[in-house]
């Protein structure tokens, strides 16, 4: 390759995962500091490009940037989500690829699979929030919902709370929580896991931290099931009812701008003037800058709301990369050997 030749390194899920990046300590720590490089202005963070093709399934494909000014990096998520897929055609609803560039010359440098990054993500984030919100002893961890996001889940949230010794699930079927509980707990020998048999009250009253890992567009969790001083981490859609929050002593959100554009339970509230500014306690980062308090007393209920923040996928990303990198992983392919017109044949190959 000349000097005007362009490569790039190609990683695969399988690349990441032999270089270590499966790594959730890891992408808890890079949350929190581009979280703080985000308050310090150190971030680019454009709005996404969303087309959604299905508006009642809401199947769609976001494009997601951001721009890392320190790393000079600037990145790319491009997701599909299709809620239907599992139950039509046995596969994920969820995929995702990366492209890093680097904004000295702005070639790109990296192209790799992005749905173990984007998962990790949102585990990552409900982690640090429970870092500043669920109780320091937590014991009980509930979910409904048991696919990808809710394993994520557990695996983060037992990083920040190692306290945690119980985990129910519930799931739209019994075969869901078997698979959920044959997966987690050979990682987890410390656990006890209670299957709740497809009985959401059971796998959530009374637990110190909640979690709603679902596609739905409908109220499964109920106010009286979350007692206080338990912690409520909401992933989804539309997955409890509104009095949820309205008994919550703080709701706090990775964004709250960007919730009031969605269509999860707060963003619902916002629309139909339940809920204002006013009633956010803080977005996530200014919990990470301590510009704000976390839990302030064992008997608050707390509301997390998490949308996702693309800059905080982009720094995984290049986390991963780098890693991977390091450990020499990854198949190096060739964008371009030179320039167009450098092209020694090139005037056989061109059609006019």
């Amino acid at each position: 390759m000349d000097s005007h030749g362009l490569g790039f390194t190609y990683l695969s899920q399988e690349d990441l995962l032999d270089a270590g990046c499966f790594d959730l300590r890891m992408a808890i720590e890079v949350a929190e500091k581009a979280m703080l490089a985000y308050e310090d202005h150190r971030i680019m963070f454009p709005e996404k490009i969303v087309q959604i093709f299905d508006q009642v399934a809401q199947d769609r494909i976001n494009c997601l940037p951001a721009t890392l000014l320190d790393e000079k990096i600037c990145g790319a998520k491009w997701v599909s989500v299709f809620p239907r897929n599992p139950k039509r055609f046995d596969v994920q609803n969820l995929s995702a690829i990366f492209i890093l560039s680097e904004i000295e010359k702005g070639f790109p440098i990296a192209v790799m699979e992005g749905t173990l990054a984007s998962n990790m993500r949102v585990a990552a984030i409900g982690a640090v929030a429970a870092k500043h919100l669920a109780l320091k002893d937590s014991k009980s961890i509930g979910f409904i919902g048991a696919g990808e996001q809710a394993k994520m889940h557990l695996l983060a949230m037992k990083v920040v709370r190692p306290s945690l010794k119980e985990c129910r699930v519930s799931a739209k079927s019994a075969i869901e929580e078997e698979q959920f509980i044959d997966q987690l707990s050979p990682l987890l020998p410390d656990m006890t896991f209670i299957r709740a048999n497809t009985v959401a009250r059971d796998a959530m009253e009374g637990a110190d931290i909640l979690v709603t890992a679902t596609s739905a567009q409908a109220p499964l969790l109920k106010a009286e099931w979350m007692k206080p001083g338990a912690f409520y981490s909401h992933i989804g859609g539309w997955e409890d009812e509104y009095a949820v929050a309205q008994q919550c002593d703080k709701i706090v959100c990775d964004d709250w701008e960007t919730v009031t554009h969605r269509t999860q339970t707060l963003s619902r509230m916002y629309k139909e003037g339940l809920l204002s500014h006013k009633d956010l306690h803080a977005d996530l980062h200014e919990l990470v800058s301590k510009h704000k308090p976390g839990r302030e007393s064992d008997d608050e209920r707390i509301y997390f709301n998490a949308v996702g923040l693309a800059y905080v996928d982009i720094a995984l990303a290049q986390a991963m990369y780098k890693r991977a990198d390091s450990s020499h992983v990854g198949q190096k392919l060739t964008l371009q050997e030179t320039m167009v017109f450098e092209h020694h044949n090139i005037l056989s190959k061109i059609r006019i």
